[in-house]
């Protein structure tokens, strides 16, 4: 039987068991979204498959994550976050053993989409639960850590899986999750609080024409990154945006919609999901461009780049529980002004380096860039779900991971246009479409104030 949520949060210890399933959680799903990537040549050499081939495994991983946020917060809505949570822990773990054991491409492609299921139920409502867990006191605070958590569970992602590779196979990358998964499961059963339930019924027609939407749009960024025909991307963008005007109209007038038109009439809200989209595609134009700068521009060793990046991360691990604290006190709008603006200066200063650069030149402007990025993410996270009613907190959260994913997919694809058409100086010029970007995000983030 559902029990009554807590009023104000949950009461200690209970809450700190809690929330340590919820990170958990958020660490192997955000690692397994990238580990792949360092075996791919391993695991193509393994099933005796092309380097193009072996890239379905991370494409199926992801893309299964995209089309089901919504719906999997939606579920959350209607039958609790604390059984979409567990669910989604649960499938991740059996899809994590299923990997470990998988003795072809078929199956381990098979067993990916397995994890990319869990994983979405993970990331749709690990935010919503964030707030029944904590008192309203105390929730920017905790949002910072999922934040942090986000951030560094991306940056040792490769270091983890050359660790694990140089040791054992690539089916350990998997089985490591499977010890921890359970631990999440047991923890995640007997502790996590009850939510408020909404009363809908869930819609099918409205999730598959919001998948066709999300879905439609991603793989048309994606095939406009890897140099994909003129015509298929065309195809794909007209055809994500006529999936995504018939979702609008078919979800319209509906009290609670799988597509959250609701919460986007409020102003903060859309404004944070925008501010959200533009800061994503910012952060992802200087990833992917910051190898190039350095590798190809620079001249530094392959090995050198993942340390002179890390200031980048370790900053956001910084700033962004700071920011937490005083987005409890202080309005999301100013915080994130000040951070974007940040950003855009250290991306500016990335892109102004000299032609010799030490690395002390290099390290205050990935932490620049850092600080700038903590420092907004957590007040603007905060913002996205306290502005939506608590019975909506589970499409508030799934929101806010599709804003990010849409964000990172948008920047990808443009570092790739970037340097196809400009290759001397595109890392170059794709930071200084970072900042711009950034500039914009912290323009969207000022109207907040009205």
């Amino acid at each position: 039987m559902q029990q009554a949520p807590y009023p104000d949060g949950m009461p200690v210890p209970r809450r700190y068991f809690a929330f340590a399933t919820i990170i958990i959680g958020l660490t192997l799903a955000v690692l397994d979204a990238t580990v792949a990537n360092v075996a791919l040549p391993t695991i193509a050499a393994s099933f005796h498959v092309t380097p193009a081939a072996s890239i379905e495994i991370v494409s199926a991983y992801q893309l299964t994550i995209v089309l089901l946020l919504l719906p999997l917060s939606s579920l959350g809505d209607i039958f609790g976050y604390r059984r979409v949570y567990v669910a989604g822990i649960s499938i991740f773990t059996a899809g994590s053993l299923a990997c470990a054991c998988s003795d072809s491409m078929l199956t381990l492609t098979a067993a990916r989409v397995l994890q990319g299921i869990g994983a979405a139920g993970i990331m749709s409502v690990n935010a919503a639960l964030v707030r029944y867990i904590f008192p309203q006191s105390m929730f920017g605070r905790r949002v910072a850590l999922v934040t942090v958590t986000v951030s560094i569970s991306a940056t040792i992602s490769p270091s983890f899986a050359s660790l694990v590779l140089g040791f054992a196979s690539w089916h350990w990358l998997f089985a490591v999750n499977v010890p921890f998964g359970i631990a999440a499961i047991f923890i995640s059963a007997r502790t996590l609080p009850y939510s408020n339930l909404s009363g809908q019924k869930f819609d099918f027609f409205a999730a598959l024409l919001t998948a066709a939407t999300i879905g439609l749009l991603v793989t048309a960024i994606d095939s406009l990154a890897h140099g994909a025909a003129w015509p298929i991307a065309a195809l794909q963008l007209v055809s994500g945006f006529f999936a995504g005007l018939l979702a609008v109209r078919y979800q319209l007038h509906r009290t609670s919609p799988l597509l959250p038109l609701d919460l986007l009439r409020i102003p903060i809200f859309a404004l944070s999901i925008c501010t959200s989209i533009c800061s994503f595609c910012s952060q992802m134009l200087a990833f992917v461009a910051l190898p190039f700068l350095l590798q190809s521009t620079l001249g530094f060793k392959v090995t050198q780049i993942g340390l002179l990046m890390v200031p980048w991360p370790l900053a956001v691990a910084i700033t962004a529980p700071i920011a937490g604290r005083l987005s409890d006190r202080h309005p999301a709008a100013i915080l994130g002004l000040a951070g974007l603006l940040t950003n855009a200066a250290g991306l500016i200063a990335l892109a102004l380096l000299p032609a010799h650069p030490g690395a002390l030149d290099i390290a205050w402007r990935m932490g620049l860039c850092g600080a700038g990025f903590g420092f907004f993410q957590s007040p603007n996270n905060r913002t996205i779900i306290t502005s939506a009613p608590r019975p909506r907190s589970g499409a508030a959260s799934g929101m806010l991971g599709t804003a990010r994913l849409l964000g990172q997919a948008t920047g990808a694809a443009l570092v790739a246009l970037v340097l196809s058409h400009f290759p001397a100086r595109g890392a170059e010029l794709s930071l200084w479409l970072g900042a711009g970007f950034s500039i914009a995000a912290a323009m969207t983030s000022i109207l907040r104030m009205a």
